[in-house]
């Protein structure tokens, strides 16, 4: 089953956030593993390296789709994908309609290119 390959990470600025998409992913995509981060180390709003490589690393699955709010959230998961052995995806789609498109077509079981190219049509230039 291709859903025990992907998993997607979500890296918000603010907890609540990443942890209400979260919510919404699982709604449609119980067999998928969605991980969310957010916020600073503090609690705080904004980014924190640590926690996000904690939690890709905390992920099963070989490969990862990463969905971001802002800049500096794309900024740790590219530091991020350089530091874990981990194929990481990083998607410049919207943050939540990419999301949920993708953890519907990894529950449906569809090809890996089939979603890539739906998912193009959702990327932010």
């Amino acid at each position: 089953m291709m859903s025990e390959q992907y998993g997607i990470l979500l890296v918000s600025h603010v907890t609540e956030l990443a942890d209400g998409l979260a919510r919404l992913l699982k709604q449609v995509a119980q067999d998928i593993t969605v991980k969310a981060v957010g916020g600073a180390v503090d609690g705080g709003i904004g980014t924190s390296f640590d926690k996000v490589m904690a939690a890709l690393e905390e992920m099963e699955e070989p490969d990862v789709l990463a969905f971001y709010d802002l800049g500096s959230a794309k900024m740790n998961l590219k530091l991020v994908s350089e530091m874990t052995d981990k194929k990481l995806i990083i998607c410049d789609a919207a943050f939540v309609e990419g999301a949920y498109l993708v953890a519907v077509l990894l529950q449906a079981d569809t090809p890996f290119e089939k979603i890539r190219e739906q998912l193009q049509e959702l990327y932010v230039k």
